[in-house]
């Protein structure tokens, strides 16, 4: 399975977050994950959550590829959905009537401090007009807590991030909450994760 990419961090990681998703999602519906990536994590989430449908999407048709390769591997072509192409800041997401008929939380990972800013201002935006009240949007990576210092490998990691592109970087959580709230969510809950990660809960209000 050639397709398939292998992201080091995914194993890392995927058991973390788990326990949050088992806490935090609602008890059946769509997970829509923004930015799949190579597609483990949503492999991994769909056979976690059997009575979820795990929509995975990226804006890379590579991670497509992998992401259809990864559910094939698993042999879950039955439950889970083909990816979907979606690139973040598009004004209308390409989501049929019934995935958001019954779309009951939106996940993203480690994707808003590997894109512009921009990227986040959309994923809040669209977020915000499509799920209903009580849904969760989950993201989870590396933040600057408000009115706190960078921690030194976290201040490290952005000065590499920044190297690589200037629009890249970790984002302060008092930005996030800004636009967040702007979009009417509450902010549920901060979560710290393994190697100075945090998953953010907002809920739609």
């Amino acid at each position: 399975m050639e397709n398939r990419l292998f992201y080091p961090a995914t194993s890392r990681n995927s058991e973390s977050i788990s326990r949050v998703l088992l806490k935090y999602l609602p008890g059946n519906g769509t997970v829509l994950e923004v930015a799949s990536g190579s597609g483990e994590h949503a492999v991994t989430f769909q056979k976690l959550l059997p009575k979820h449908t795990w929509q995975a999407t990226d804006t890379s048709l590579v991670c497509c590829r992998s992401i259809r390769s990864w559910i094939k591997y698993y042999e879950l072509e039955e439950i889970m959905p083909e990816p979907i192409q979606l690139d973040v800041e598009t004004k209308s997401w390409p989501l049929t009537k019934e995935i958001l008929d019954s779309l009951c939380a939106i996940v993203c990972i480690n994707m808003i401090h590997i894109s512009p800013w921009e990227c986040s201002r959309a994923l809040i935006r669209q977020a915000g007009g499509i799920l209903k009240v009580n849904r969760p949007l989950i993201l989870y990576g590396p933040f600057q807590m408000n009115h706190e210092p960078m921690t030194q490998s976290n201040m490290l990691f952005d000065m590499s991030l920044r190297k690589q592109n200037p629009s890249w970087g970790i984002r302060k959580l008092e930005d996030l909450d800004e636009l967040a709230f702007s979009q009417g969510f509450k902010k549920e809950a901060i979560i710290q994760m393994p190697a100075n990660n945090l998953s953010i809960i907002y809920i739609k209000v």
